[in-house]
């Protein structure tokens, strides 16, 4: 019987139905694994993710500092103002005239008049001015009054009284650094801002636009900015105890060291503008020798160089310098005042600031030696 042999190396030989059958049966196959694998893929796609449960409070209160904090920004943060400083340009093609914004800061409502405080350097260059309340609505300010010494100006606005809510007035007298703070201005523009902080420091000294010293400064670590100025530094019950006014920083943004003029210098500047849009300075009549000189002549006090005729000092028998025959002779030294020493003239600027005209203190002045003590009455300084 014979049999048919196939080499080894070619395999045998199928006919065409065969190999239709087969290709079908493997696209069939592949067909079932794709749908399988996409059903697979699409389970894991489709599945669905829940919000995670919110976190409680253990008591579901906010702590009661941060209570406080809120509830004082959202009461007295309707006292404080956005103030818009304009220029005046004119068309050279029309002739028309535009107000130009310059600048802007902060201001607070004073009363129910429409008097806003902010500080002089932010109207200082302004031919007008407008305020905007909390509420969003704006009216033109007219300047009421300005104390470039103390940095300070007063705005009137007509708006309706009860759109007016005054600051409450604390003291700077008592104040204790490390006493919380707040401050609520218009940083770069950006309205109704909120920064807290401490009292950092007490009794400072910073200049004013007019390069004259501004006593007891309140420093605070409070994020204070560009747009800031102007606005109220707040204690933790929303009391009044200084205006915004500069900063210390390499940049010119915050760097956490920020100066406020104090509320007791405000509330005894403010009634002189109102009443006569000036602050009338005490004084006693007389002109000093510069510092530097007297400590080129290891003198330690302020050296009077001359006194008014008929001004407070001379009617209360204080000399200044004499020429006699050609040889001047030093006139009195004030070494102290109502018994605070005086050692340069910062001192007695800070004295004579901490009184007003009509008061009578005691000056301790030497010469040759001697000391003698005179009742000035302060004068009115032109």
């Amino acid at each position: 019987m014979s049999q048919s042999l196939y080499p080894v190396s070619q395999p045998p030989r199928e006919s065409g139905l065969t190999k239709i059958l087969a290709i079908l049966l493997l696209l069939v196959a592949g067909a079932l694994v794709w749908t399988v694998y996409q059903q697979r893929r699409g389970a894991q796609h489709y599945v669905t993710y829940e919000p995670r449960p919110i976190a409680q409070r253990p008591d579901d209160k906010l702590g009661a500092d941060e209570q406080a904090t809120i509830d004082v920004f959202s009461k007295f943060s309707r006292s404080v103002v956005h103030v818009t400083s304009l220029a005046l340009r004119r068309d050279r093609m029309t002739m028309d005239i535009s107000e130009i914004p310059q600048g802007t800061g902060t201001g607070f409502v004073w009363d129910q008049d429409g008097h806003i405080v902010t500080n002089f350097h932010v109207v200082q260059e302004a031919e007008r001015a407008s305020v905007t309340l909390n509420d969003g609505s704006t009216y033109p300010a007219t300047l009421v009054g300005v104390a470039p010494d103390k940095d300070l100006a007063v705005l009137k606005i007509d708006a309706p009284p009860s759109k007016l809510l005054p600051l409450p007035v604390g003291t700077s007298g008592n104040l204790k650094v490390g006493q919380k703070v707040l401050a609520i201005g218009n940083p770069f523009g950006l309205d109704q801002t909120l920064t807290t902080g401490v009292i950092s420091g007490l009794g400072r000294q910073i200049k004013s636009v007019t390069q004259r010293d501004i006593f007891d400064v309140i420093q605070t670590d409070a994020s204070i900015n560009p747009g800031n100025s102007g606005g109220p530094l707040l204690d933790s019950s929303g009391r009044l105890i200084g205006i915004n006014t500069a900063i210390y920083s390499p940049s010119g943004a915050n760097a956490g060291i920020g100066f406020a003029v104090p509320v007791d210098t405000i509330n005894s500047v403010v009634p002189q503008l109102l009443k006569s849009g000036k602050v009338t300075r005490p004084g006693l009549g007389i002109n000093i020798l510069s510092d530097q000189i007297a400590a080129q002549y290891h003198i330690d006090g302020v050296v009077i160089m001359q006194v008014v005729k008929d001004g407070a000092a001379e009617q209360a028998g204080i000399q200044g310098a004499q020429n006699i025959g050609g040889r001047v002779t030093p006139g009195d030294v004030i070494v102290a005042i109502d018994g605070t020493e005086i050692h340069r003239s910062t001192d007695l600027f800070k004295a004579l600031d901490a009184h007003k005209v009509g008061d009578t203190l005691d000056i301790t002045v030497e010469n040759s030696g001697q000391k003698r003590t005179a009742k000035v009455t302060l004068q009115a300084l032109p």
